[in-house]
């Protein structure tokens, strides 16, 4: 595992594949980025200056790894697979600039490796399988990441980017717009990976613009609150906040007019800022 191929190469990344006898786990979500034009794009949106920090989920044979660690200040790299683990390990070695975590995203803490390394960046081309709730992670952290890259399944990226009152818009995209401003870069073939997927990918990018969800007097409460209201995005937010439970949320059965929204409404069409004097006004006696 210590000779690093060609990683925008099809025949050498299967080369490398057979030669190490290492089969890609659908249950990981390993799809290997091998386009040449796509990793420039996604470096590139990065913006990554000589002072930065870079986060990296899932590297998998380090095809961006490699260009990440050549840009940056510092990258630090989460890796699940021990087999990949150790390849990159081997492939990275006399990088002193690359630190290479072995293990589970969703079971680090991201926030700590964040403030205890200066990371300033996120960018990965993201496991199908973890994707999105890894960007929840991210999008939960009171000091976010300054901008994110990521490629990430087609339908993830159009509800990461949508705006209210399409059929797009939920969860995920008041998470993400929270304090981030979110657009797709370019949409992904499946020849772009290998194995290839069955679905289309896109690149999104998304910018730290805000810090609102620092400012939320308790965000536990506006994850439940949102959470709530869209697992019953057909019912009318009067109804659906009737059955709203939460302990710092006594009033909310009737937040909506007090918070100057139409009770009438659907979840899918308030407005971020309109969430936000949502979940204040659940809090008022």
């Amino acid at each position: 595992m210590n000779d690093l191929p060609k990683l925008t190469s099809p025949s050498q990344v299967r080369a490398w594949i057979e030669a190490n006898q290492f089969l890609p786990s659908k249950v990981l979500g390993q799809n290997f980025l091998i386009d040449g034009n796509i990793l420039r794009i996604m470096v590139e949106t990065a913006a990554i200056g000589p002072d930065d920090g870079v986060l990296e989920v899932g590297p998998g044979l380090g095809v961006l790894t490699g260009p990440l660690s050549e840009a940056a200040a510092r990258l630090v790299a989460v890796e699940k697979d021990p087999r990949l683990a150790d390849h990159l390990a081997a492939a990275f070695r006399d990088r002193p600039s690359v630190t290479l975590v072995r293990g589970d995203a969703l079971a680090t803490d991201l926030g700590a490796l964040k403030r205890e390394h200066r990371l300033t960046r996120f960018v990965s081309n993201l496991p199908y399988s973890v994707g999105s709730r890894v960007l929840v992670d991210c999008f939960q952290l009171p000091d976010g990441f300054e901008r994110l890259v990521v490629t990430v399944q087609l339908e993830v990226a159009e509800r990461l980017a949508a705006r209210p009152g399409t059929a797009d818009y939920g969860l995920l995209a008041v998470w993400a717009q929270l304090d981030h401003e979110a657009r797709i870069v370019k949409r992904v073939a499946h020849g772009c990976f290998y194995p290839r997927p069955q679905v289309t990918s896109a690149i999104v990018e998304l910018v730290r613009t805000r810090a609102r969800r620092a400012a939320l007097p308790e965000p536990a409460r506006f994850d439940a609150l949102i959470k709530h209201a869209f697992s019953q995005r057909r019912k009318q937010l009067g109804t659906s906040l009737a059955s709203f439970r939460h302990p710092a949320a006594p009033a909310a059965a009737d937040a909506a007019p007090r918070a100057g929204i139409d009770p009438t409404r659907r979840p899918e069409t308030l407005a971020v800022e309109e969430w936000i004097a949502l979940d204040a006004a659940c809090a008022a006696p």
